[in-house]
């Protein structure tokens, strides 16, 4: 009985997630961030796909400060999620609910999703960020 109230539970908690469109924005011929929108979508989120020329001021409104960014930009529940986040720590991030602006994996670290090359994978961290700073919320 508990396993079943289990599953139920993360049923309901995992069609609450993807409940929240995700807005991602990203250059028209990024091919590491159409892997990661891919990887969202797998994942369960709804994705919309906005694509521009000049991401720049995309990252302003979304408080990212120099050394945050990567190649794309979403947008999800009140949240800011750059650059190759994995899905796991963005339904992490939307049960929580922190107060923060959002989490980024700065940069482009080989290994995270999107970012896949054969067996290699580096280490990176997940970052919470908010206008104050940051904090380490996963470490891969």
């Amino acid at each position: 009985m508990k396993k079943l109230l289990l599953g139920a539970a993360l049923t309901l908690a995992s069609m609450a997630v993807s409940a929240a469109s995700l807005e991602v924005y990203k250059s028209p011929t990024c091919g590491c961030c159409i892997k990661w929108v891919e990887h969202m979508r797998e994942n369960g989120f709804d994705v919309k796909v906005h694509e521009t020329q000049n991401l720049q001021p995309i990252k302003e409104k979304a408080g990212l400060r120099a050394g945050l960014g990567s190649c794309h930009t979403a947008f999800i529940d009140g949240y800011t999620i750059e650059g190759h986040v994995p899905a796991k720590e963005v339904k992490r991030l939307l049960e929580e609910r922190p107060e923060a602006v959002g989490l980024t994996v700065p940069a482009m670290p080989i290994g995270s999703p999107g970012m896949e090359m054969g067996d290699r994978q580096d280490p990176y961290q997940v970052l919470l960020f908010d206008d104050k700073g940051t904090r380490v919320y996963a470490q891969y």
